[in-house]
Order: C-alpha cells, then sequence, then structure tokens
C-alpha cells in the first residue's frame, strides 16, 4: 500500500513500524526523529501531508486533532480524497476520520487493529447499525457510482427502511441488511454497463466491464477518436463509465491522438501484434487494405476482443477511426 505514516515522538515512531511492517509505506517524522528508516520533514507539517495527499493513505500516530488541523487545508471530496486515519502512540485504538467508504478508511482500520491487537473506532451511520454501505462496497468492489448526491440518499434512507436492489448479473439469495430484490419504486440501486434508470431515483453503479477496441488512420485526432467511441457507446445505451482499457494493434503505440485521449480519460492501453490479432477466433468484416496496411484485415473488433467476452458494438467507421465494444463477464459479490 501506498501509505504516509506520520509520526511525532519516539514511542510514536516505534508504533509508526509497527504500522508500516503491517500495511507497508513510508515513515515522517520531524527532522529532529529522521534517520535509517524515518524521513524527516522541516517547516509546516500541513504543507508536508499536503505533498503526500496523492498517497492511499496517510495514517498519523498522534493525537485526533494534529490529523484533522493537518488535512483540513487538503480535503476535497470523498471521491478523490485519500484514507485519512489516526492512532495513538500505545496503538490502543484506530480512528478513521476521512474517506471512510470511497477511500477505505474503515477497512484499512480494521486490518490496522487487527495487525495491532487495537480497537477500530469506526462511527459511519450504516457501519454502526450494520446496514449496507453502498459508497463502501461501490468501491471496494471497483464500480463507479455515477451520482453521488444519490448515494448520499440511498445511505440516508437505508437506515430506516430496505432499499430495492437490481442488477444486470445475478447475484445470490441473501443480501446484505439494507438490500431487497426489485427493479421498481421510488428509490433504489441498479449495477449495470448500461445507461439503465428502473426506478424513479436510480443510483446506477458502473462495473468496469466493457474493452474499447480502435483503428484509425495515422495523425487521427483524440476529438475524432474520442467522438466515435462517444456515439457508439451512446448508441447502445452503454456508460462510458464502463470502459475498462482500450485496445489496439502495436503499429499505433506512438500515435498521439489516441494516447492523449486515453491518458486524458484514464483508460488503460493494449497494444497486440497483427498475429495476435489475427489469432482471435470469431467471424470479422476483412479489409484487404487494412490488411496490406498493418498485417491483418480487421483491426477494432479483433482488439475488442483479444481480452475476452462477447462483441456487443460492432465496427462502426467515421472519419478514418473505426470502433467496436467487447463486454467481458461480470458477476455481484457480497461476501
Amino acid at each position: 500500500m501506498n501509505a504516509v505514516i506520520f509520526a511525532f515522538t519516539e514511542n510514536g515512531v516505534a508504533t509508526a513500524r509497527r504500522v508500516r511492517d503491517a500495511i507497508g509505506g513510508r515513515i515522517v517524522a520531524p527532522a529532529r526523529l529522521a534517520g535509517g528508516d524515518v524521513d524527516g520533514y522541516e517547516g509546516a507539517l500541513s504543507d508536508c501531508v499536503g505533498g503526500a495527499f496523492d498517497s492511499d493513505a496517510l495514517i498519523f500516530v498522534s493525537a485526533a486533532g494534529i490529523a484533522v488541523r493537518a488535512v483540513a487545508p487538503h480535503a476535497v471530496s470523498k471521491r478523490s480524497d485519500p484514507a485519512v486515519l489516526c492512532l495513538d502512540e500505545r496503538a490502543r485504538f484506530v480512528i478513521p476520520l476521512l474517506s471512510g467508504h470511497i477511500g477505505g478508511a474503515n477497512r484499512l482500520a480494521r486490518t490496522l487493529a487487527r495487525a495491532l491487537g487495537a480497537t477500530p473506532v469506526v462511527t459511519t451511520a450504516t457501519d454502526v447499525n450494520g446496514r449496507f454501505a453502498v459508497d463502501a462496497w461501490a468501491a471496494e468492489h471497483d464500480l463507479a457510482i455515477t451520482d453521488m448526491a444519490l448515494a448520499k440518499a440511498v445511505s440516508a434512507a437505508i437506515l430506516t427502511r430496505d432499499i430495492p436492489f437490481c442488477a444486470d448479473a445475478a447475484f445470490g439469495e441473501k443480501l446484505p441488511a439494507g438490500l431487497v430484490r426489485g427493479d421498481s419504486g421510488p428509490l433504489g440501486v441498479c449495477v449495470s454497463a448500461r445507461d439503465r434508470h428502473p426506478f424513479d431515483e436510480t443510483l446506477l453503479l458502473v462495473p468496469r466491464a466493457l474493452t474499447v477496441g480502435v483503428g484509425c488512420k495515422r495523425g487521427t485526432s483524440s476529438e475524432a477518436i474520442g467522438a466515435l467511441i462517444d456515439s457508439v457507446l451512446a448508441a447502445h445505451d452503454l456508460r462510458p463509465e464502463a470502459v475498462a482499457r482500450v485496445n489496439t494493434i502495436d503499429v499505433k503505440r506512438g500515435e498521439p491522438g489516441l494516447i492523449s485521449l486515453c491518458a486524458a480519460r484514464r483508460w488503460p492501453t493494449a497494444f497486440y501484434s497483427a498475429g495476435q490479432l489475427a489469432a482471435v477466433p470469431g467471424a470479422f468484416e476483412e479489409s484487404d487494405f487494412v490488411r496490406k496496411a498493418v498485417g491483418v484485415g480487421n483491426v477494432c473488433e479483433r482488439a475488442a476482443l483479444a481480452g475476452g467476452g462477447r462483441l456487443i458494438a460492432p465496427k462502426t467507421a467515421q472519419d478514418g477511426v473505426t470502433v467496436a465494444v467487447a463486454e467481458v463477464e461480470w458477476g455481484i459479490d457480497f461476501d
């Protein structure tokens, strides 16, 4: 884990080492305590914390007030803030302070508590009432939350009543406390890669289950590639959050438009040789021109299927770009 563990006394550093042994990370302390396996900082603690805010977790071996004041200027959103935890230097209590659900602070607090023989102090309402925490579950299973306001509404409503739940994948008979099977009603949760809204207010959770296969002429702009991908997804009622990666042929490894588009949208890319694409099973519309140019007669559909799954959006061509989309099998897990 990419964690930064802050300590401010010699006893705190000793406890920080126990934390690091349990979950990994690095220890940061005032310059007077630095040396060996401890990094030192000078100046304001908040400035040092700001430089570490892109970590997975910030853990303070200190009074809670020190941690709160240090992170307060940098906290932006539960979607992006790291998990922030605090524990006393004798490791008796582990307290998640920020990003308990989406950032995983509650889960990390329990993990640390087990490793240190401590007591986790979890205060979020769904946890203390034993109800389903939709944002934590979504984060743990890499499901995109499409509407944070509705996520809050579900979390509030689930404390007093059961919320209907449906999905485009099978799930077991036993649901967590707070959920019931259903596909209609004023408020509910739906898990789908498609733009589904079965409830009056639907919290849509999107699995990253789509692979987009792309072919393009040399020098095609990122705008042209992005426009066609968006058009294809919309035409098949597919959510852009469901895109897990973009696949193409290896001769496009340095294609500026494609590379910049995927970087901007944070889409991982995979590149396949002509031989690898030719080995993808299936019946495809082949182009002699494309085969002469890159060594295989169909790039986008073969690339979309290179990682498995089934083709749900066949080749669409426009402005020198071809796009196809495949969906890999996915499931629902409440364990």
